[in-house]
């Protein structure tokens, strides 16, 4: 007999922000170019008896380099929340990209969640080419090969539940074993899309991200984050500023930096 589906909360959390132009994130650019900046999160799912956390961010080490600016470091964010940084047990690497598998040391008792074909692209032939290769962080992928000898990864293929009401599916396409998350709150099943669409006008519009490996596997993706969520108000995109828009903060202190996207929109 299956378990009762938990309702979960999700706190997504704003570690970093970049200007950019609305060309840069669409393949093809834009007709209508003007600023389209780019967001940073983190997300926090808290259920009754268990918390998880899904990616770790940059520091700004990695935001110097890369020409990004840190807003709120990713463990204030997440202390924030009320979540204790030593004490995790679990955390959901969507993808290996810089932005989404740093701060190595911000986790140090946590079992890390990471699709097997997402290791295997970051360490494989792939990464000869310096195009694809460039989302990468070298320091990134050895500090999880690091974890893995010390029995800290668990690899999954494909879909995966790790509880009941939060599972796992990889989309691959912006990342070869890019994955999204799929959780159970009060008003139904919230998917996590992570950077299966960077912002809501790329699966609204079918307007892919520029930062491709596979586009059919990337249009692929837009429809199963739709057909996993509840209703499109239900998919948050992995770098949308207006996610903190449209979401409810998690309290006055916390607007334009943390927000709760378990709760509907404008509530």
């Amino acid at each position: 007999m299956s378990l009762p589906l938990e309702d979960y909360r999700i706190f997504a959390i704003k570690y970093a922000h970049h200007h950019r132009l609305a060309r840069e994130n669409f393949i093809g650019g834009d007709l209508h170019d003007g600023p389209m900046p780019i967001d940073y999160f983190v997300w926090a799912i808290i259920g009754g008896d268990h918390t998880y956390i899904v990616d770790t961010g940059f520091d700004g080490a990695m935001a110097d380099r890369r020409g990004r600016t840190i807003t709120h470091p990713v463990g204030e964010g997440v202390r924030r929340v009320g979540i204790d940084t030593e004490t995790v047990t679990d955390v959901i690497i969507t993808h290996m990209h810089y932005d989404h598998a740093g701060n190595h040391l911000l986790f140090p008792g946590a079992l890390f969640h990471v699709q097997e074909r997402e290791m295997a692209f970051c360490t494989g032939r792939c990464m000869c080419h310096g195009e694809l290769r460039h989302p990468f962080a070298v320091e990134d992928v050895k500090a999880m090969v690091d974890k893995l000898f010390a029995g800290r990864v668990r690899f999954h293929h494909g879909d995966a539940e790790l509880a009941p009401g939060l599972t796992l599916h990889r989309v691959g396409g912006h990342s070869d074993g890019l994955q999204i998350v799929r959780v159970h709150t009060e008003r139904g099943w919230v998917v996590l899309a992570s950077d299966a669409a960077h912002f809501f006008a790329n699966i609204e519009q079918q307007r892919p991200y520029p930062v491709v490996y596979h586009i059919g596997d990337m249009l692929e993706g837009y429809a199963t984050v739709n057909r996993l969520a509840a209703s499109a108000e239900h998919v948050i995109p992995g770098h949308d500023p207006l996610v903190l828009e449209r979401y409810p903060a998690m309290d006055g202190d916390t607007a334009g930096w943390i927000v709760r996207v378990d709760l509907s929109p404008g509530s």
